[in-house]
């Protein structure tokens, strides 16, 4: 049952995650979270390095999906800016958002990442529909009010796949 929350891989920052190494797995869509996974929940725009990096996947031919459990105006205000597709409440870890990204990419699923900073919505919304999955540190070591109950049941997962050798991790 825990293996539905243990990630394929795990990153200290969504920055080390390389698009040639994406490519070598056949990867050509990523599902990537928003709120502290790729800027902090409380900050609107993207860093400079985090462009770059979108950037970067874009010379690569590499999609770029925004799926998050946050309102339509908080996720189309940073998304906009950079013409970023992106799916609002999506409701993860519920599976029909994942499908609706990979669908409006025109990609399968076997060529999709999904990225993102919880357990409990990115890993187990993505091992559930069949993707591959990368966990990131958060980028905040603060969360918004609904977030703060699910890195409590987190912490304990994780404490589990850390005793028996299954992933390490950065507090």
């Amino acid at each position: 049952m825990l293996k539905q929350f243990l990630p394929d891989e795990h990153v200290k920052s969504i920055l080390d995650i390389n698009p040639n190494e994406l490519k070598k797995r056949g990867i050509k869509g990523i599902i990537t979270d928003l709120d502290n996974t790729l800027v902090e929940w409380d900050r609107p725009n993207a860093t400079p390095q985090l462009i770059s990096w979108f950037d970067e996947m874009k010379k690569h031919n590499i999609l770029v999906t925004i799926v998050s459990n946050n309102n339509e105006d908080r996720v189309k205000a940073f998304s906009d800016p950079l013409r970023i597709p992106f799916i609002f409440r999506a409701r993860k870890p519920m599976g029909p958002a994942f499908q609706k990204a990979i669908s409006q990419m025109g990609i399968k699923k076997e060529e999709t990442v999904v990225i993102g900073d919880q357990l409990l919505t990115d890993v187990l919304g993505g091992n559930r529909s069949g993707l591959y999955t990368i966990l990131v540190v958060p980028v905040a070591q603060t969360d918004g009010f609904f977030t703060k109950f699910n890195r409590f049941a987190e912490r304990r997962i994780m404490n589990w796949f850390r005793k028996r050798g299954l992933i390490q991790w950065e507090d």
